[in-house]
């Protein structure tokens, strides 16, 4: 009887050129980050200088998630179809041109227009550059470790927006929305020379073109109507027929992708229990951080009266946080797993996010906003590299930019609507009171939103670990099976029958 044993992948090389593609990779995500955190620092210089109220000014955040979440699933299998560096590159430079761009916008419309289309930009990046990571590193030790550096490149980026951002806005908003379009060019010129090609995927034969639409007129439908239901009424016409016009397209869109010959996503997909959580647990991170980071400068700077680069340097602790602690990631979920440590990072999140809920009309940084800062910034260095882990293992190569895809999908998303609820929340409890007491009164329920949030991604990282025990169990069953059968072989080699 002949035995068979999986031969486990062969550990790549990291030379030079393996080194220059994943760090021009990891420069999307930089980027992502740089974006992010400046244009958070501006916001209340946008909202002065434009005339913007609370209301509308989430949209400068929205907008780019609106473009950004409608789009992955459609940027993640283009990617692909089409061949991942093609993807990247064209995204990229339109990244690049439409930052410079959005940096002359003289009204809200226009910027926010601006912001849409850099999402959408985006939405074709980030799942190309991710998916050419994980086709690039094997399962494993190897593809941890770049998962790892990716997030570091992440936090980096977030931690020089900070100060970038703080100290740009001194000079004029305007410049942080310029910022990172020269940034863009130059991470587009190095993946010129060091990006490998990828083929186009000739096994789909075809493509989904009515899944594509559905698909992304449903999400886009979806974010619309929970980002303006605030201003509309979640009881309108308008609200409720916007959510009835997203159910019906994603239902057409299931009923596509499940009698079409090439779909565009392959639902058996989220079979995968390890990709739905990572999915599910990602919407309740991002979605509590946008909206916590969009309450905390506002509070910060229009009730304590900081400057943008004070603020910039308030929040900087939880960036080198997860700079300096990232690339630890990899070697601990090699240790104790990846569900271990998305549970022990939302247990961070919900304390730190409850402790804020204390801050008053005078707050003191060390007392009140650093403790919550800093365990923001451990939660996501042990939390944003394991969820990454867990939505691309078990993808076949042809399909990880779906999977990447689907997990930037639920990230955007969740920062939508999380962020719609808790402006919703702080403009129905403000009733147009300005003073301190009344501002108060309004982002203090926002937070036991934002932290409630996060005890369901809690929830999600227990459901987690009873899974893993699940798993634990069946293999020491079967690895006790084939103990076993070992022995009745060795047993009936060394029998004098034999």
């Amino acid at each position: 009887m002949t035995q068979t044993t999986q031969v486990p992948p062969t550990r790549l090389t990291w030379d030079a050129r393996l080194w220059g593609a994943l760090l021009v990779v990891c420069g999307v995500i930089f980027l992502d980050g740089l974006d992010v955190s400046m244009v958070g620092m501006s916001l209340p210089s946008i909202g002065a200088d434009l005339g913007v109220s609370l209301s509308s000014l989430q949209w400068v955040v929205t907008g780019y998630v609106l473009g950004y979440g409608g789009f992955l699933l459609l940027g993640g299998r283009t990617a692909d179809l089409l061949g991942r560096r093609r993807v990247f590159l064209i995204a990229l430079a339109v990244f690049a041109v439409v930052s410079m761009l959005s940096s002359l916008a003289t009204n809200p419309e226009l910027l926010i227009g601006a912001r849409f289309v850099k999402g959408i930009a985006a939405a074709f990046t980030a799942p190309a550059a991710l998916s050419i990571l994980t086709t690039t590193f094997h399962e494993g030790p190897d593809r941890n470790r770049a998962l790892s550096i990716f997030t570091t490149c992440a936090a980096s980026g977030f931690s020089l927006g900070l100060i970038l951002g703080g100290l740009l806005t001194e000079v004029g908003w305007r410049w942080t929305f310029l910022m990172p379009g020269p940034v863009a060019l130059i991470v587009l010129l190095f993946a010129l020379k060091l990006i490998p090609n990828s083929p186009r995927d000739e096994k789909t034969g075809g493509y989904d073109v009515p899944g594509a639409v559905t698909v992304t007129a449903g999400m886009l439908s979806l974010v619309f109507a929970v980002v303006g239901a605030e201003g509309a009424g979640w009881a309108s016409f308008r609200t409720i027929g916007l959510f009835v016009l997203a159910a019906a397209l994603l239902a057409a869109f299931v009923w596509i992708e499940t009698h079409t010959k090439h779909p565009l996503v392959r639902l058996g997909i989220l079979r995968k229990s390890n990709l739905r959580v990572a999915n599910l647990a990602i919407m309740t991170v991002f979605g509590a951080y946008v909206s916590f980071q969009f309450i905390g400068t506002l509070y910060l700077q229009n009730m304590l009266g900081w400057s943008s680069l004070e603020t910039a340097l308030g929040f900087l602790p939880a960036g080198l946080l997860v700079a300096f602690l990232s690339p630890n990631a990899g070697k601990l979920a090699d240790r104790i797993g990846t569900e271990r440590m998305v549970a022990a990072g939302m247990v961070l999140f919900v304390v730190g996010y409850a402790l804020f809920i204390r801050i008053g009309e005078q707050s003191n940084y060390l007392s009140t906003v650093l403790p919550t800062i800093v365990l923001i910034g451990l939660g996501f260095a042990i939390t944003f590299p394991a969820l990454n882990m867990q939505a691309t293992n078990g993808v076949d190569d042809n399909e990880q930019g779906l999977a990447s895809g689907l997990f930037n999908t639920s990230s955007q998303v969740g920062g939508a609507i999380v962020l719609a609820i808790t402006t919703a929340v702080i403009g129905s409890q403000s009733h147009g009171d300005t003073s301190p007491s009344g501002v108060l009164a309004a982002y203090k329920p926002a937070l036991v939103v934002v932290t409630g949030i996060t005890i369901l991604g809690l929830l999600l990282g227990l459901l987690g670990l009873r899974g893993l025990k699940a798993r634990r169990a069946l293999a020491v069953t079967e690895a006790a099976e084939l103990d076993a059968v070992q022995k009745e072989l060795a047993e009936e080699e060394m029998s004098p029958a034999a």
